[in-house]
């Protein structure tokens, strides 16, 4: 099995280069695209306006899965454009990581439906399905054909997004990654017009989440900030996005673990995983995502149980090259001046408030798989913007200390 493909870059893209000492705000960035964000309406029962959201939209395909059917808010969703006078068909039969032929089944609902614009209600899943399901019903073929940038051949469906997790991020972010079906590949998959026109940020729909679902997708936020604000492709906007990010959330991920959180708890963290996927957009991620992937593929972990299990470990890896940023971001998360360590530490914490594994021996990774899972998080994407330049050796210690 290989490993997830990488996006072919184009000169619109920020081009990789490893830093091998620590980095300020002083010293010139490497030039770089930066993107547009959606079109934000926030607040706790902001669902309300959806229907002016899409005014003038007179059929919508809502997208979202059956776990999120039970809980009700494509109901809600769907009377209050009902309401308004829309006409709506849902396709919630979104599974977890989606591939291509879920893709191809969306596609074919679109088709089947005629919509006017497309509604996407859940978590990156729901969300990067449709995204993937408009660009092929839109311009045709198959969703590996788009792998890369700014592959459309004609205008998609106008899109909006409501998340129901803290995490993914992908409603800021104009990319869906998709798994080919055929390779087991991971896909990236981007274009300016599978940026959503409007994210509707209602902390009510996020507060219902079970707990367990706010820890992993929680983490996979802190990831994305920790992650962001280090990429060697990083740039002034990127770096505020990401330190508003890992600001929010690490000062109240607490409360989600310890069962405290409000409405207002759950506001922050929703506002910090938009911001760390907002600082994706523009700068890309690190080595703790070129492991993830792989692990999923093989053992179908979770994406934010394989981030938690590696993260401190690429932290403290990459502290050869960005121990200042990291004091930094320490020192942002009021833990003094304990730096790389201290946030490693700190992310080891939550994952045993989560009640996560520890290690990846009790999740059934096995010694002699290490070397096949470092071969391919080494032909990750994600891996080109890692501050400190990792090889395939570097990952499979890296595994290793993982275990």
């Amino acid at each position: 099995m290989k490993a997830t493909s990488s996006p072919t870059f184009t000169s619109k893209e920020p081009s990789a280069k490893p830093h091998s000492t620590d980095r300020n705000d002083d010293q010139p960035m490497i030039r770089s695209l930066v993107r547009p964000l959606p079109r934000l309406v926030s607040g706790a029962g902001c669902l309300s306006e959806l229907p002016k959201v899409l005014a003038g939209k007179r059929s919508i395909s809502i997208f979202t899965d059956s776990g999120l059917r039970n809980a009700g808010h494509p109901q809600r969703a769907t009377s209050l454009l009902e309401s308004a006078g829309h006409r709506v068909a849902v396709f919630d039969s979104t599974e977890e990581n989606p591939d291509s032929r879920h893709v191809e089944s969306a596609r074919d609902f679109i088709a089947s439906v005629r919509p006017d614009a497309i509604l996407a209600i859940g978590g990156g899943s729901s969300m990067d399905l449709a995204k993937a399901a408009n660009l092929i019903h839109c311009c045709g073929g198959r969703v590996g054909d788009y792998h890369g940038y700014g592959k459309a051949t004609a205008p998609l469906l106008p899109m909006a997004g409501i998340p129901t997790t803290t995490g993914t991020g992908s409603e800021a972010q104009s990319y869906a990654v998709i798994v080919d079906r055929q390779t087991h590949l991971k896909m990236a998959c981007g274009d300016p017009g599978m940026l959503f026109g409007t994210v509707l940020l209602d902390p009510e729909l996020v507060s219902s989440q079970p707990r367990g679902v706010a820890a992993v997708t929680g983490l996979d936020a802190i990831s994305h900030a920790l992650e962001a604000a280090v990429s060697t492709a990083r740039n002034p906007l990127s770096l505020s996005y990401a330190r508003e990010a890992w600001r929010l959330l690490s000062a109240n991920f607490g409360n989600v673990l310890a069962r405290n959180a409000d409405v207002a708890t759950f506001g922050a963290m929703q506002w910090g995983a938009f911001l760390a996927g907002a600082a994706i957009e523009q700068s890309m991620l690190g080595a703790s995502h070129a492991m993830a992937n792989p692990l999923t593929a093989h053992y179908g972990l979770t994406h934010g149980i394989a981030i938690a299990l590696v993260l401190p470990w690429v932290i403290r890896f990459n502290a050869r090259a960005v121990s200042a940023d990291y004091r930094e971001l320490a020192r942002e998360a009021g833990l003094g001046d304990q730096g790389a360590e201290g946030l490693a530490l700190k992310v080891e914490e939550w994952r045993s408030g989560a009640a996560l594994p520890s290690g990846l021996g009790s999740c059934g990774v096995r010694d002699g798989i290490l070397a096949i899972l470092a071969e391919e998080a080494s032909q990750q994407w994600t891996g080109r913007f890692n501050p400190a330049p990792v090889t395939e050796s570097d990952f499979l210690s890296l595994y290793r200390s993982a275990m």
